[in-house]
């Protein structure tokens, strides 16, 4: 029961992450993005997984924990990109010369 009670609470939260990552490759701005924040919430999916490796509780559990991990790391990834968007000073996202 302790583990649909944690995996009910990791998809809620997972859910946020896909629809995040969408808004922000939309906006090709890393203005309203926090990377401490970002790297926060990898380092508390990080500690997560730990424990559950650490205990040798390996089940479905891991995998969203694996899984949330992931889509953060992506939003990362986006942060960096719209990043460079902004000091090359194009908010449609084409590093081209106009």
């Amino acid at each position: 029961m302790v583990e649909a009670f944690e995996s009910i609470m990791l998809i809620c939260f997972g859910l946020s992450w896909p629809m995040s990552v969408i808004k922000n490759i939309r906006a090709h701005s890393a203005k309203a993005m926090s990377l401490p924040f970002i790297l926060l919430i990898i380092t508390g999916y990080i500690a997560g997984i730990a424990a559950k490796i650490m205990s040798g509780n390996f089940s479905y559990v891991l995998a969203i924990y694996f899984l949330n991990l992931l889509f953060v790391s992506a939003n990362l990834v986006v942060y960096f990109v719209n990043l460079h968007y902004d000091h090359a000073g194009r908010a449609d996202g084409c590093l081209l010369p106009r």
